[in-house]
Parts: structure tokens; C-alpha cells; sequence
């Protein structure tokens, strides 16, 4: 990519947009003619809300500069979503094209799906894209299954517009800061944090992004001295001390009231509305978020305090992938949206939409400006660690934390039982 085609990217990543969605779908065919039906093919994609996705729009924008092309596109909730694509596949009717996530660690996880022989292997261009080190996250036996569409950024999206019209004029940057500032905005009736504590995937990451400062940050390689069987999670007091902090964060009101209950609307509605500051939700939120805020919501991606003595800690990673079914009538016309997909014109287009970094230049983007400003350093001195979930061996440990996580808010688990459900789903 050009410089100044980075430079363009950089500029569309600060505007206020008025796109939206965290995932989602679209779909076409970089032919350029109009084939038909044999051009066009349907489109999985998880949504958490009915704002239209990025995919959507570039499907509008596809489907303008290709007449002939149909694509049909199939929204699914996000928190059913592994499941539904599970079932789909199964069943022999699943779309042409689905939205997936690198590794086994997540329902919607591609190895495993791609070991049960629903994916279709892909070419040169998926390869290509694939982060340095990730190759066992998208790959069986040198053979590509998903093609990596982002460069995610986990930590808390939070408005400092919201935060300053509530005397916050600079990000906690200790625990006992954020704790105080919690104190006083549920004073107000408002929250630090909005929590969807009903939606397992909201839950989970929360706990992951928590994780990053308290486990991930002083030892880096727990997932594989888990794998290795030299710990355990209910061995790791990082674990421990990340579940003791989503207890104390709800003791102490950083959450909304009643956030055990609450959905993805309450995280989109208390963000938008400035009743609460921030959320753990990806990166590209912020955009989704910004285009039903005001313009003076100013979102930054801001790291979560570390434990006392401990550093900054983020997620980042490519978190989302796109694959094709294996039983496809319309393989042809898949692949050549895959390969238009990994294009610069395409991914400026994808990115000014959703706010996720392009997962071929982000190393490259003069991010200073941007809702990412926060977190630069983080990311330029490797202060961050992928996912977890992508990692782990499979969908079982994710919700076992997720489901716990929920446990945790509701007063029905104790951190000691969900870091032992944690080790019985791992297998070993």
C-alpha cells in the first residue's frame, strides 16, 4: 500500500463515521462483469444490533459496481452465533460464506470446523495475510482456511467526552482511581463501565481483557505452559485475581445497575446516551457506537488499569476471519470476494466503516490521531497478547469463563469453581 493510501486510511479511522457494527456481513465478486446467478452467494455474519454492518455497506457499494451480482446477506445474533453456523454446516445449508474466528478456542472457532471438513481450503492471497506466528490459528497441514480481516485492539472503548462532563478529565490509570471514579458516577445513577452480563460473549471478553494485566502481562506464555500441563488455571493467581476483579468492579458500582441482566443494548445505549463512560467491547465499536453518539462523545481506546506494581496490558490480534463452505455451489464466485476482499480499496472501505485496523497495514498507520492514540505505545512495545480464546483447544473453555463470568455477577459461582470448570473443559 502506498504511503499515501496509509495516510488516507489513517485520516478515515479519526472522522466520525456513520457506518456501524462490531461483526457483521457482506459479500461479491471482483470480476467486474455481470455474471448472474452464478456471481452472486450468500453471507453468515454475527450481529449484536440492528445497525447496519460494515459488511452491509461495502455489499451495497459491491453490488452498485457490479450489477450482476446478488448477495444475500444472513445477519445472526452474535451470542447463538457459533452455535447457529455449527448447526448450519451440519446440516448441509449454511451460507456460501461465513464469518469466523481464528484457532479452536470460539464456537465459531475455524480449525475445528476445518478438521470436520466444512471449509474450503483457500489461496495464495488468505495465506498471505495471516500474522507472522498465528499460522496454527488459520492453517491445517500448510493449508489456509481463513482469511484474516482485522487487527483487533481489546481493552475499554470509553467516551472522554462522557468522562469530562463527569469531572473525569484523564483516564484512571490505578485501580483505586478507577474505583473512585466508579463511586462517584453511581452516585449519579451512571457507571464506568457498561456490562452486557446476559450476553456470554460480552462477559468473556471482559474477562479477557482483564486478564491481559493480570495474567497475560506478567507471563506471557500461561496458554502454553497450560497446554504443557505445567499449570493450571486454578493454579494461576492472575486468574484468580481477574475474577476477583469483575466482583470487586461490581461491588464497588462500576457497572451499570443490574448489568447481569443487561444486553448489547445496554452497552450501545449507556455509551451513546453518556450514562456510562466505557465498555469492554473490540476496537471498531467505537465507530459502530460513535454514529448514534454526539459528535463530542470523543471515543478512545483506553487500557484497563493494571494490578498494583503491575504495567498496561492489551488485547490485540486479528480476531475475525472469513471462510468458505466447502459444500459452496458458488465457490468461484466466493473466492473472487475473498480476493477483492484483501485489496486496499476494499479494506479502506471496510475499515472507514468498522473501525477495525486492515489487517495488511496496520503496522503502518499513524495512529496519534485516531480513537487508538491511547493505546500506541502498548501496541508499538509489544505490550499486548492475542486473544486467548483463540488459543485455547477448544469452545468449551471460552464458555466455561464466559458462563462463569455470569455465575460471578449473579452470586451462583465462586472464582474457585469456574477456574476449575475452566481446567475440566481444557481436557487435561
Amino acid at each position: 500500500m502506498a504511503p499515501q493510501r496509509v495516510t488516507r486510511i489513517a485520516g478515515l479511522l479519526a472522522l466520525p463515521v456513520t457506518a456501524a457494527l462490531v461483526l457483521s456481513g457482506c459479500s461479491g465478486s471482483g470480476s467486474g462483469d455481470s455474471g448472474g446467478d452464478a456471481e452472486s452467494f450468500t453471507f453468515t455474519f454475527a450481529t449484536s444490533n440492528n445497525l447496519e454492518s460494515p459488511y452491509e455497506t461495502l455489499a451495497k457499494e459491491y453490488m452498485a459496481a457490479n450489477p450482476g451480482v446478488t448477495i444475500t446477506s444472513n445477519p445472526t445474533p452474535n451470542d447463538k452465533y457459533g452455535e447457529t453456523i455449527r448447526t448450519q454446516l451440519q446440516a448441509g445449508n449454511a451460507s456460501d460464506v461465513i464469518i469466523t474466528a481464528p484457532g479452536a478456542g470460539d464456537a465459531r472457532g475455524l480449525i475445528p470446523l476445518a478438521q470436520a471438513g466444512f471449509f474450503e481450503p483457500l489461496g495464495d492471497t488468505a495465506t498471505s495475510l495471516v500474522p507472522t506466528g498465528s499460522d496454527t490459528l488459520f492453517e491445517i497441514d500448510g493449508k489456509t482456511y481463513g482469511q484474516p480481516l482485522d487487527f483487533t485492539i481489546g481493552a475499554v472503548v470509553a467516551s472522554m467526552g462522557t468522562a469530562g462532563m463527569n469531572g473525569i478529565t484523564s483516564w484512571p490509570t490505578t485501580m483505586d482511581d478507577f474505583y473512585a471514579e466508579c463511586g462517584k458516577l453511581a452516585g449519579d445513577g451512571k457507571s464506568m463501565l457498561a456490562l452486557a452480563g446476559a450476553a456470554a460473549p460480552n462477559a468473556g471478553l471482559t474477562a479477557q481483557g482483564i486478564a491481559a494485566t493480570r495474567v497475560y502481562a506478567s507471563d506471557p506464555n500461561f496458554n502454553t505452559e497450560r497446554a504443557e500441563g505445567k499449570t493450571t488455571f486454578a493454579q494461576s493467581k492472575g486468574w484468580a485475581d481477574t475474577l476477583q476483579t469483575i466482583i470487586d468492579l461490581k461491588d464497588k458500582g462500576c457497572f451499570q445497575a443490574g448489568a447481569e441482566g443487561g444486553g448489547f443494548d445496554a452497552i450501545t445505549n449507556g455509551l451513546a446516551q453518556g450514562t456510562s463512560v466505557g465498555s469492554f467491547i473490540p476496537s471498531g465499536s467505537a465507530v459502530e457506537i460513535a454514529a448514534a453518539a454526539p459528535a463530542e462523545a470523543d471515543f478512545k481506546v483506553q487500557p484497563f488499569p493494571p494490578a498494583a506494581g503491575g504495567k498496561p496490558f492489551v488485547l490485540a490480534s486479528s480476531n475475525y476471519a472469513a471462510s468458505i463452505n466447502a459444500k459452496s455451489q458458488k465457490k468461484d464466485a466466493a473466492k473472487k470476494f475473498l480476493d477483492w476482499l484483501a485489496t486496499p480499496d476494499a479494506q479502506e472501505k471496510f475499515y472507514e466503516a468498522s473501525g477495525l485496523l486492515p489487517i495488511s497495514e496496520y503496522k503502518n498507520l499513524d495512529l496519534s490521531n485516531t480513537i487508538y492514540s491511547e493505546v500506541v505505545d502498548d501496541i508499538s512495545n509489544g505490550s499486548y497478547t492475542t486473544l486467548p480464546s483463540n488459543v485455547w483447544p477448544n469452545p468449551a473453555v471460552y464458555d466455561a469463563l464466559s458462563t462463569g463470568v455470569q455465575g460471578l455477577l449473579t452470586g451462583q459461582s465462586s472464582i474457585d469453581q469456574v477456574l476449575q470448570n475452566m481446567d475440566a473443559a481444557w481436557g487435561n
